[in-house]
């Protein structure tokens, strides 16, 4: 039924039966009070008939094709009045269900002939992936104002909701830009400890000895030193576990969406700074594989490749994630490898297949660190159990500060920090590769 009736036909039509009980006292009276309530039914489905159809106005949504994550996303419901008269709205917009709506569920909107008025709501997502909107729903009162007529318009259409990369561009921006740092990020110096030849330029106190170029000075009879610079177009392959540790939730946010959101700093930054960036997602198998490349296509992609992944309550498969990267990929890489490290038997895995990757290539385990667990070691004890789950707690961390100690003496490098933290430090940790020539 696409019609509903008003308060007025109500009130009309139990005057008309109260009338109708009182037409038993006269035979007359109660025609001319049945006469009535059909006369009324009959003037509604006239009102319906002459009333506005869908012909007479037009309902758009705008929104963007990408939605972000803990962001608020604005929509647009945009009404258009052809008809002659002013009509006044009741609008529902069919929006996921999965989305936090920060507005009432309807709006009211007067629109005079010949206008529009439009109507801006926000939603907030809570969780990557596919999401549907349904068709816009508007309601008016008719010309009589007997009903209420009700109109669907076919507005569903499939939305995207993509990691907030808010704070990757951020990173990107006080990286790569002469601008102020964000505090606790590190600016990139372009001339450094880099491998590439620069130019030559006169010797200051404070520049290293080795880079002294001698037969530069012996020609120009003063000190002469070479200037290096970062090398661009190195490669940078993020290497992203979705097993089931990567399940655990810090805050709002699972370990594996704080990182996605690293994955896409040091995409963004390695980017901007002409590096290649490559994206391998496994659990039990690889999922997804990105061949190193640069430029802002290859963000897309990596957007693309992240927005819906989810994770999973199985073991990963460290030895088919590693060979798939071996067979795949045989240029000198950075491997950012985003784990969680928890009973020995995992790490050992890990690190047995991490080391193969050394000299060929530069390794860096990352964890994102249990701040629950160091607040458990802090802890006052208050009874035996709690002496017990710091016991646990202690042998736990002990574990993985022991594999990562582990991969460093093996030549590669490892991270273990907090998840607010996270995308800060790695965005840091691949800068300081950058600037000491690791790669």
């Amino acid at each position: 039924m696409n019609f509903v009736f008003t308060r007025q036909f109500f009130l009309l039509m139990i005057a008309g039966l109260m009338l109708l009980a009182l037409g038993w006292v006269s035979r007359q009276l109660l025609y001319v009070c049945a006469s009535f309530d059909l006369f009324l039914i009959a003037l509604a489905a006239l009102d319906y008939f002459i009333s506005e159809k869908r012909k007479h106005f037009r309902v758009t949504r705008q929104i963007e094709d990408r939605f972000a994550m803990g962001a608020d996303n604005p929509v647009e419901v945009k009404i258009n009045n052809t008809s002659r008269r002013k009509v006044t709205f009741i609008v529902k917009d069919e929006y996921p269900a999965q989305m936090d709506l920060l507005a009432p569920r309807e709006a009211q909107l007067t629109v005079p002939a010949g206008r529009s008025r439009t109507w801006n709501y926000s939603l907030l997502p809570t969780a990557r992936g596919n999401y549907e909107f349904g068709n816009t729903i508007i309601r008016f009162r008719s010309r009589l104002g007997l009903l209420w007529k009700q109109l669907s318009y076919p507005t569903a259409r499939s939305v995207k909701v993509y990691p907030d990369i808010r704070e990757a561009k951020k990173n990107e921006l006080y990286a790569h830009r002469n601008r102020r740092p964000e505090p606790g990020l590190r600016r990139l110096r372009l001339r450094g400890q880099g491998r590439e030849f620069e130019s030559m330029r006169e010797f200051v106190i404070g520049d290293e000895i080795r880079h002294i170029s001698w037969p530069a000075t012996a020609r120009r009879g003063k000190l002469i030193t070479r200037q290096y610079t970062i090398e661009r177009s190195q490669n940078i392959v993020v290497m992203l576990d979705t097993g089931r540790l990567m399940t655990a939730r810090i805050g709002r946010l699972s370990k594996l969406d704080h990182a996605i959101n690293a994955a896409l700093s040091i995409a963004y930054v390695a980017a901007a700074g002409g590096d290649n960036i490559g994206l391998v997602v496994f659990s039990r198998r690889v999922i997804s594989y990105l061949p190193p490349r640069r430029g802002h296509d290859q963000i897309n992609r990596v957007m693309e490749s992240l927005y819906n992944v989810e994770p999973q309550m199985i073991e990963p498969s460290y030895a088919r994630a590693f060979n798939f990267f071996n067979n795949s990929c045989h240029r000198r890489s950075l491997v950012v490898i985003l784990t969680d490290l928890v009973d020995r038997d995992a790490s050992a895995e890990l690190l047995a297949h991490t080391s193969k990757l050394v000299p060929r290539h530069l390794p860096l385990i990352v964890t994102i660190g249990d701040t629950d667990l160091r607040e458990l070691i802090r802890a006052r004890p208050a009874a035996a159990a709690d002496v017990y789950r710091q016991s646990v707690a202690e042998r736990i961390l002990h574990q993985r500060e022991e594999a990562l100690s582990r991969i460093r003496r093996a030549g590669g490098l490892a991270l273990d920090v907090p998840a607010g933290r996270l995308s800060i430090e790695l965005v840091n940790k691949y800068l300081d590769v950058k600037e000491r020539g690791l790669l």
